[in-house]
């Protein structure tokens, strides 16, 4: 039998160069068609999606045209190859998770978000994933049996030339497509996915290289001066408290829990089973929602983007925005100046503060950046016992994540705000295997989607629980206990499989449909008063952190906070997508398209009036997330007195040890010691934290 011999051609350098290119212009175009959602709209834009990955393709590899030994030639070749078909092969798993694409934040802050990510970054990867890697190993060993043969005659250095001219070349018509067919492309903000769309992975990479470089100069050129246009925008945005709620809430405890990627639509529903039979998803939470002790917002969206949970940490405490790319927690968490909730209460009310989380203190940069952000203590998983029956690859499960957290939340000097943050509801929305399996699985043909509203069932019995803790403890009609969905859990690449559950199409659904999937629940109860009930007013995240100050009764007028009100009557209701996408009572602006929320459908004619009025909207939405922007990238609140706050030192905190800590506070308070343990007779509440299993709920509704 004749061994395989490759074709002539692939002997020559060139040859073998072309092969490359083609083989990474293959995988390239395989993943925009089928990993990518683009939104290809005409044939101009599929003919400049199949030439971008060309031009930067030829020019990266002709790179080792020039090099004229044959061995360090062909070596280059193949680990200029080997980095690209990584960079694609990582912005494909990426993007199953995120539906975003990676940028430059996003690669310096990988070991900040690595730990505990395990099974669900296993569970990201497709059998059909060889092929992106499979010919880096192949073609090595081509090389080296010498199926394919290193030519030993360098390449002429004006054919190398013409190689990297030839690239060049197709780059600039490449963009001049794009930019004939989307003006203003690298000059106007728009979502990567145009960028990648129209410029490809490699040449979007080394843009947005460019664009971090500058994002890092701004930072060291910052000065005081920058804070004069922030504190003028702060100005003309404040809205000031509504009287009828501020200070109603005053020196109560802040017990605010994190409900994991648990967004608006679930909320009153009900899922039938195979026999049809309805099952409540989170009747607890419902009960809280429809309370009158409840202020309730049923149009409340979530306003992150890569940084996801830690996103939303950020705008519910700082009522900033994360960054336009990576996570501001990873990236900014642990060097910049904050004046977030947990600082504010201590120094102007002498709150302690506490965040729990069953998951590692490096896990989104949180034990640095917590310190930058005043909390006195962090319990993480390292204060918990957690072991392959009562965890996953995100940490405790949520049972008995609250149980376990009682034994430090009763030695906390009150008044105190804490956060619990809960993780079961989290991707992929696993099934549960054991006494908690029981809630029926939704029908569809995604296992993501089916799993959630299981897992969500879950997240609500949980919250039960903590909340009859608290009342059996008395810490509940002392409290204000906020609760809050920090994103999406359902992705927008897989909404149109829920479609049919939320009484859609899925042939119909569209953009319009996606931005109204962004709505997450946000609850404050304030145990004992009667004023709440669910409020329409149009809000997102950053517009937590001054309704909570108000109804604290805290004066939030001398502090830099992009959010307003809720409940204020001043309040603009327009809400920023950190991409500048934006949503009103009555018109949703959403990858560029405008539409009604009376009827869904997109105004592809507006009147004058409403075109100059979407244009205002758009130059709200652009300054608000703008300004953001200065103060995160610049650390301008470093320059910022006018609060009163004193500077924090991040140093002065460490969270080792924090139970023995809070009893030498006790000890040395004696009498004083306002912790709960030390009002209950210095005997823990511990034993008062009844749990039961998803069966035994089951048990006791048959009898």
């Amino acid at each position: 039998m004749k061994k395989l011999k490759a074709p002539a051609f692939l002997n020559k350098r060139l040859g073998f160069y072309a092969l490359l290119t083609f083989l990474l212009w293959a995988k390239s175009i395989f993943a925009y068609l089928f990993e990518f959602n683009l939104g290809i709209e005409s044939l101009t834009q599929y003919f400049i999606l199949f030439i971008n990955p060309i031009a930067s393709t030829m020019f990266l590899l002709s790179i080792a045209l020039y090099v004229r030994r044959s061995k360090a030639s062909y070596l280059t070749m193949m680990i200029i190859y080997a980095l690209a078909s990584f960079l694609l092969f990582a912005n494909v798993v990426y993007y199953r998770e995120f539906t975003d694409f990676i940028t430059v934040n996003t690669f310096l802050g990988a070991g900040k978000v690595a730990s505990g990510l395990g099974e669900s970054a296993v569970r990201l990867f497709r059998p059909y994933d060889v092929l992106y890697l499979i010919d880096i190993v192949i073609l090595p060993l081509l090389l080296w049996r010498k199926r394919i043969k290193e030519e030993e005659r360098p390449v002429r250095a004006r054919m190398a030339f013409a190689m990297t001219a030839l690239s060049v070349m197709i780059f600039s018509g490449n963009l001049f497509l794009a930019e004939a067919d989307r003006p203003e492309l690298l000059t106007r903000t728009f979502s990567r996915d145009y960028l990648i769309k129209y410029l490809g992975v490699n040449a979007f990479t080394v843009y947005d290289g460019i664009q971090t470089y500058k994002t890092n100069q701004v930072r060291a050129e910052a000065s005081p001066n920058d804070l004069k246009e922030v504190e003028s925008y702060v100005k003309e945005h404040y809205a000031a408290p509504n009287s009828d709620y501020y200070g109603i809430a005053k020196g109560r405890n802040v017990i605010t829990i994190h409900l994991e990627s648990l967004q608006q639509f679930v909320i009153d529903y009900k899922l039938k089973d195979e026999n049809g039979q309805e099952h409540e998803v989170t009747p607890f939470l419902n009960s809280i929602f429809h309370s009158n002790s409840t202020f309730s917002f049923d149009n409340f969206f979530h306003q992150v983007k890569a940084g996801k949970t830690s996103d939303a940490e950020t705008l519910m405490e700082n009522s900033l925005f994360g960054l336009n790319q990576g996570s501001l927690f990873s990236q900014l968490g642990g060097k910049n100046t904050f004046q977030a909730a947990p600082d504010i209460l201590k120094q102007t009310a002498g709150y302690t503060s506490a965040s729990f989380h069953g998951n590692s203190g490096s896990f989104w940069n949180r034990t640095e950046t917590y310190k930058n952000l005043g909390y006195d203590y962090f319990f993480d998983s390292s204060y918990y016992d957690v072991n392959d029956e009562n965890s996953f690859q995100y940490g405790l499960h949520d049972k008995p994540f609250f149980q376990q957290s009682v034994k430090y939340l009763e030695r906390l000097q009150q008044p105190f705000y804490s956060k619990f943050i809960a993780v079961s509801n989290h991707y992929p929305y696993s099934e549960f295997k054991n006494d908690e399996a029981g809630f029926p699985m939704a029908n569809t043909s995604d296992e993501t989607i089916n799993g959630y509203f299981a897992t969500a069932n879950y997240l609500d019995k949980a919250v039960e629980e903590f909340f009859n803790y608290l009342k059996a403890s008395g810490l509940y009609d002392n409290s204000i206990i906020v609760m809050y969905g920090d994103h999406y859990g359902i992705s927008n690449s897989r909404n149109s499989d829920l479609a049919p559950l939320l009484g859609k199409s899925k042939e119909t659904w569209s953009n319009f449909d996606n931005a109204q999937m962004q709505r997450v629940p946000y609850m404050v109860h304030v145990p004992g008063q009667d004023k709440g009930g669910i409020n329409h007013t149009y809000g997102g995240e950053v517009d937590a952190l001054p309704t909570l100050l108000h109804l604290l009764g805290t004066d939030t007028s001398k502090y830099i906070q992009l959010g307003q009100d809720l409940l204020s009557k001043d309040n603009d209701q327009i809400v920023a997508f950190r991409d500048g996408d934006y949503v009103t009572p009555e018109y949703t602006y959403y990858s560029g398209s405008l539409y009604s929320n009376s009827n869904g459908m997109p105004i592809t004619e507006p009147s004058e009036t409403l075109q100059h009025q979407a244009e205002t909207w758009k130059e709200a939405v652009s300054k608000q997330l703008s300004t953001s922007d200065n103060i995160n990238n610049g650390d301008l609140l470093r320059f910022y007195s006018a609060s009163g706050l004193k500077p924090i030192d991040a140093s002065q905190f460490d969270y080792k040890n924090g139970l023995n800590k809070m009893e030498k506070i006790e000890n040395k308070l004696g009498d004083k010691s306002t912790s709960l343990f030390d009002q209950n007779g210095k005997k823990s509440t511990q034993e008062l934290y009844k749990t039961e299993t998803y069966k035994q709920y089951q048990e006791q509704g048959q009898q």
